[in-house]
């Protein structure tokens, strides 16, 4: 099994920042991508943030500039700095993590965490 902890969601202002983590442990050969995706009620799913174990990043057009995504590849980690954070972004953070369970072969497997609640007051 692959568990994904995430930590970090809460309450807070417009303006203000929150830093997500996820922690990824269980089955895991090699980490090919972790990353953020995020669902407010109502609305579809979509991807905030997304960085390759080889360095490459992919932001959302509505978070640049203010969202930083990193990762501690030696801990399987992912984070998420958000600064000036607006009530838009208030939704369910999900994180993902697209792992490669068996060497030698091109097959991986999307996981998802829990889920942490990210409010932003107005």
């Amino acid at each position: 099994q692959v568990q994904l902890v995430e930590s970090g969601g809460g309450l807070v202002q417009a303006g203000g920042s929150l830093r997500l983590s996820c922690a990824a442990s269980g089955s895991i050969f090699s980490i090919n991508a972790m990353g953020w995706f995020r669902q407010a009620p109502g609305k579809q799913r979509e991807l905030v943030a997304t960085k390759s174990t080889g360095g490459s990043t992919n932001y959302v057009d509505s978070v640049k500039g203010r969202f930083t995504i990193s990762r501690d590849n030696a801990k399987n980690t992912v984070y998420l700095q958000m600064n000036s954070l607006k009530p838009e972004d208030t939704a369910v953070y999900y994180c993902y993590v697209n792992i490669q369970k068996v060497h030698g072969t091109r097959v991986f497997y999307d996981y998802w965490g829990q889920g942490t609640q990210v409010t932003v007051s107005s």
